[in-house]
């Protein structure tokens, strides 16, 4: 059996994984977009690497679109095959996936105006939004624990990641002759004691675990400041200072989780008299789906349902739709929240309220996850004293805050948590992937001095015999 590192590979986007079965079976592990590279990430994108009409299988870790974002496009050249995952995967898919076909086509449409400028031709979205809702016919939902066989020689099954709603492990038997091969592939692994989603489950022993990476250098905060933060974050900007919060976020999980804890806070009558605006349609369609999904839910936040049955809405929470109403949130002089995708501020409408804002001292632009390092989010946050955006450079005169225990990534000890469940004599090989070199070496050390010995950073394409 032949495994291929198609994406991901010292980096954390573009997740793509390819095996070769001894027979000929084609198994795509993840078919992710490459996101905030500027004008190489379209070339990246469109560069395969492999003829998706041979694909097989595609079996699916979770819905981010650096996981799935590259599903329309494979379909659109000839893919026909069957796609597994979780229920919740599908179905936050089915508006992710259109939504990214959208930015697509509104993406192009932007560049080819410049480039009609330059007296060149125009160029072809990657795909559109038809592309992306004719792929969602190849999908097949798979619950946690239920085993899927596949053409009588693989064994799929998932197990819960914790990382966002429907998220998985994906476990794989692979018959070859009288040889199992027993491949684990984590997707990404979610934190522990979280205020929404179970923790990541324990997984059968494997011989070879292809894992993620993404803080394998770092220590998370507890989550349990986090609340505390965010309350902080609220008085100190809308209260004292008068002024805007802005909160980038993820539109599925991230967003979720904020959302959850101002209401827990107005809950307990802690948070002021403000507004707060989710503003951000795809953060609204997700917010419903988790409503359907509880099967995901931990003991905690049910139980809190027993108290408030909408842990996602309360009096001055208000679930932003229209452009229109977008744009008189900028115009707005009121103190109050503002929560728009997305997480690493390279899209969406986010940015912006960040043009509006950015050079005002009374606004606080609180970030509250990971952002790539070639990103507008990661700019900021770093204390870059300009940024572009839209084209035009802004003084960076708000205030900076992050809270780096909402990440929905493990850190390096929560990642050594969840492989505990192995046996280090067992495991063949460990494979990193999902993550920035530099980080990457040092999870590599991290792992060999608790006593993990076979473990290696693949470069891109790199092809490996099982």
């Amino acid at each position: 059996m032949k495994l291929q590192f198609m994406g991901a590979t010292r980096e954390v986007t573009g997740s793509k994984h390819l095996i070769t079965t001894k027979s000929g079976l084609r198994i795509l592990l993840d078919c992710g977009m490459y996101q905030g590279k500027g004008l190489e990430t379209d070339a990246m994108n469109r560069d395969l690497g492999f003829e998706p009409s041979q694909i097989d299988y595609l079996i699916l870790s979770h819905a981010h679109i650096d996981h799935s974002g590259l599903i329309p496009y494979i379909y659109k050249l000839g893919f026909r095959g069957t796609i597994l995952c979780t229920p919740a995967t599908r179905d936050l898919c089915a508006i992710m996936l259109s939504d990214a076909g959208r930015i697509q086509e509104q993406d192009t449409q932007t560049f080819n105006k410049k480039r009609k400028e330059q007296h060149l031709e125009p160029v072809e979205p990657i795909y559109d939004e038809q592309d992306a809702r004719d792929c969602m016919s190849c999908f097949i939902s798979v619950p946690y624990h239920k085993k899927f066989n596949i053409e009588g020689e693989v064994t799929v099954e998932f197990f819960d990641a914790g990382h966002i709603l429907g998220s998985a492990l994906v476990y794989l038997e692979i018959k070859e002759g009288r040889r199992r091969i027993r491949l684990g592939f984590t997707g990404d692994i979610g934190r522990y004691d979280k205020q929404i989603l179970k923790d990541p489950e324990p997984f059968p022993q494997v011989d070879y675990l292809i894992m993620e990476s993404t803080y394998g250098d770092r220590l998370h905060e507890s989550i349990q400041d986090a609340e505390q933060e965010l309350l902080m974050a609220v008085l100190d900007t809308c209260t004292k200072k008068k002024g805007k919060l802005i909160i980038p976020s993820f539109a599925i999980g991230r967003a979720q989780e904020i959302i959850y804890a101002l209401d827990r806070l107005e809950h307990v009558k802690l948070l002021p008299d403000i507004d707060v605006f989710v503003d951000s349609p795809l953060s609204i369609s997700a917010t419903n789906i988790m409503k359907l999904h509880t099967e995901c839910f931990n003991q905690a936040i049910a139980e809190y349902c027993q108290t408030d049955p909408d842990p996602f809405g309360f009096d001055r929470l208000h679930y932003i739709q229209s452009v229109l109403e977008s744009k008189q949130l900028n115009i707005r002089h009121k103190p109050c929240v503002i929560i728009a995708a997305s997480g690493m501020m390279e899209a969406g409408r986010v940015k912006h309220h960040l043009a509006n804002h950015i050079e005002n001292p009374s606004t606080t632009i609180l970030c509250v996850g990971y952002c790539e390092p070639s990103t507008l989010g990661a700019k900021i946050m770093r204390g870059d004293s300009e940024v572009s955006i839209f084209g035009h450079m802004h003084k960076v005169r708000a205030e900076l805050r992050r809270i780096d225990s909402l990440s929905g990534h493990g850190d390096y000890s929560e990642m050594l948590r969840y492989i505990s469940c192995q046996e280090k004599r067992r495991m063949k090989h460990i494979f990193l992937v999902h993550g920035e070199e530099q980080t990457q070496v040092h999870f590599e050390e991290t792992l060999n001095k608790a006593g993990w010995k076979r473990v290696s950073i693949p470069t891109f394409r790199e092809e490996v015999e099982l």
